[in-house]
């Protein structure tokens, strides 16, 4: 006899990802609290907010900020993908693997706007990240060659 389904609803999956996922909360939701990969999401996600707490303390050139900045935007973007990827799942293969045997239920509009909304925040996620460690990167090689030269 396999153990009971619990009904996962892929409308709040997706919702949960855009609000919560870089804390991990959408994995958490759909596979408990004893998921691995879930775990893995709160540490990098609060350094990263750490990093953001330095750089309104100390400015800018706090070098450590350098490091856990970056950190919450992979967090954030890697959430956002979660979402988009939860939000755009058939109606059909995710009942099949969150509730087999039971009807197929029709999401409806709801995936399809938290998509949209992912997309927006991890673009924006993304984008800024690579901007910002480029920008760090070619910094960090100026004043490298600067005290090179003296």
């Amino acid at each position: 006899m396999s153990a009971p389904t619990h009904h996962r609803s892929k409308t709040l999956a997706t919702w949960i990802a855009v609000v919560g996922g870089a804390l991990g909360l959408h994995r958490f939701y759909l596979h408990g609290f004893r998921d691995v990969v879930g775990w893995l999401h709160p540490l990098p996600t609060l350094l990263g907010l750490w990093g953001v707490l330095r750089v309104q303390t100390y400015g800018q050139d706090d070098r450590l900020a350098w490091v856990l900045l970056p950190l919450l935007g992979v967090m954030v973007t890697v959430a956002m993908l979660s979402a988009i990827v939860y939000g755009l799942t058939p109606d059909e293969k995710w009942a099949a693997r969150f509730y087999p045997g039971e009807p197929v239920q029709p999401t409806g509009w709801g995936p399809v706007l938290g998509v949209v909304v992912a997309l927006m925040l991890g673009a924006a996620a993304l984008m800024s990240t690579i901007a910002y460690s480029g920008q760090r990167y070619f910094e960090w090689q100026i004043e490298r060659s600067r005290a090179d030269s003296r």
